[in-house]
């Protein structure tokens, strides 16, 4: 995904190709004491700020769970907070689910499976799904301006990629509601029941969508958990399904930590798990169903390889790494967080890359001019920064860029090793974080080996002019999704999911349908 609105082929702009040759330029003008970043600070430095207001859309105290369509306290009273990651500052309070509420949100939405969302017909589901990307659309600055806010990612990218492929997403299941008896020829297609869905903090409103959508276009009824760091916008769309007539109990909003989802998860009127997050607690939620008929979709970590060859558009091969491992702080599950470059070239596009990497700014997340946002808590920057202080002590080169930090908040520069290896934990563990770990490879089979070197397979980027290049090393890559001179493409129509450690099913497209859906002869 890019941070800016989608360019075409991922084309670097006339902007950037001009900042660049100016950079070289003036490189090679200046004497070799000269450091780069001396001039990068001085051209990037002048940009006023830019920030967004949330005066027009005020933020409650208090947030309580969406039960039965309607929104009630946690029986037992008890409330977590949200912080603003950019500032350390409280967003709000928050209803915390105990085994009570999540028994009366999975009550609520086996009664609305029952009782109506099952019975009607697919052209009415869909209606109601229209109507709720309709709203979405109508919220769309709202929206944007709150995931920003209660996530710390940039609000441009909130602005152009989140929101919009959230409505996108809705808007595609939408047109399947009634078409799903032509999925199989000579099957019947039958919803689950209730679906527990539970979604991680670094899109929280567009992996809700993900859930949603298909669960709902099926005629299946929802108990969504978000992230007990991000559950602001989650709560917002269930302002959405009121405003939308959605029926109540057909989806249910429960907010709180790993403990709630335990309940959510081992719940036994629930049909149908459905998980975004960390490996180690798919696997968790793998062994606990092992004995169950549940239906589970998984879609976890990733530590995902960007192939450059030689003969790649470099400016462009350039700006898909920057975005491939830069977006979203590279709180990404498929961010390329392992860039192999082809040896001839690998000196040059170093070079080029920390270049590019200085025009990053790293800032207040509301502010339109920021590149680079808030990491989402304390605890995943402690992580990020345990895991690069590792990676210095083993001896691997080190870069990043020295524009300045935020003095509040939890702010990571973007960075990058260089000479890792297959054995070396950079290339092994997700950091989750815009930390980039670079090698080198001489040949297609070799760039292969290196790439498929890890317990992960969610995703790979290959960058080359020529096509059977690309065709053959796609091919032979362990990963579910395969980029080709791009990163980060996105689109509701294409499926999305992982292979090995990486995960179970499909999310997306026509293949995103089925996990939620009984296939009878």
């Amino acid at each position: 995904m890019l941070s800016e609105a989608e360019v075409s082929d991922h084309k670097v702009s006339k902007k950037t190709q001009h900042t660049h040759k100016v950079k070289e330029n003036l490189q090679k003008k200046r004497s070799s004491g000269d450091p780069i970043k001396n001039f990068t600070q001085k051209f990037f430095d002048p940009y006023a700020p830019s920030l967004e207001s949330l005066k027009d859309f005020p933020i409650q105290k208090n947030y309580s769970l969406f039960i039965n369509g309607e929104f009630k306290p946690a029986v037992e009273k008890k409330t977590f907070t949200s912080i603003n990651p950019a500032d350390e500052t409280i967003v709000s309070t928050f209803s915390y689910a105990g085994k009570k509420d999540v028994d009366l949100a999975v009550n609520s939405a086996q009664k609305a499976f029952e009782g109506t969302w099952s019975k009607i017909s697919g052209a009415e589901r869909g209606k109601y799904l229209f109507r709720i990307a309709r709203i979405i659309q109508e919220r769309s600055k709202e929206l944007a301006l709150l995931e920003s806010f209660d996530g710390g990612k940039p609000i441009k990218e909130a602005r152009d990629v989140d929101i919009p492929l959230c409505a996108a997403h809705f808007f595609y299941y939408a047109g399947w509601a009634d078409k799903l008896q032509y999925l199989y020829p000579g099957k019947a297609a039958k919803p689950l029941g209730v679906c527990a869905q539970i979604i991680p903090w670094n899109f929280p409103l567009l992996m809700a969508a993900w859930k949603l959508a298909p669960a709902l276009a099926a005629g299946n009824t929802c108990v969504l958990k978000p992230a007990e760091t991000t559950p602001l916008t989650s709560l917002i769309l269930a302002e959405i399904c009121q405003e939308a007539g959605l029926p109540a109990g057909v989806v249910n909003i429960i907010t709180g930590d790993g403990v709630t989802g335990a309940h959510l998860v081992n719940h036994p009127k629930v049909r149908k798990v459905a998980f975004t997050g960390s490996t180690e607690v798919g696997k968790l939620i793998s062994q606990s169903l092992s004995k169950t008929k549940k239906s589970l979709t998984l879609e976890l970590g990733g530590k995902s390889a960007n192939i450059v060859f030689s003969d790649a558009a470099l400016d462009q091969a350039l700006e898909g790494v920057v975005q491939g491992i830069y977006f979203n702080q590279g709180q990404v599950c498929c961010a390329g967080s392992r860039l192999l470059l082809e040896e001839p070239i690998a000196k040059d596009f170093i070079e080029k890359l920390k270049l590019r990497m200085q025009s990053l700014k790293v800032g207040l997340p509301l502010d339109k001019n920021t590149d680079i946002g808030a990491i989402n808590s304390s605890n995943q920057l402690h992580k990020i920064q345990h895991l690069v202080d590792i990676g210095k002590k083993d001896g691997h080169p080190y870069y990043e860029t020295d524009n300045a930090l935020p003095e509040k908040g939890y702010f990571h520069p973007p960075c990058f090793f260089t000479g890792t290896s297959a054995v070396n934990f950079l290339d092994q563990v997700e950091i989750f974080g815009p930390v980039l770990s670079i090698s080198t490879f001489r040949t297609p089979q070799e760039a292969i080996k290196k790439a498929n070197n890890t317990p992960y397979g969610l995703a790979a980027g290959i960058w080359s002019e020529k096509g059977s290049k690309v065709h053959q090393v796609a091919s032979a890559l362990k990963a579910g999704v395969v980029w080709a001179n791009s990163y980060n493409k996105f689109d509701p129509c294409s499926p999305f999911g992982g292979v090995k450690e990486s995960g179970i099913g499909r999310e997306g497209g026509l293949q995103g349908l089925l996990p939620y859906l009984e296939l009878n002869s």
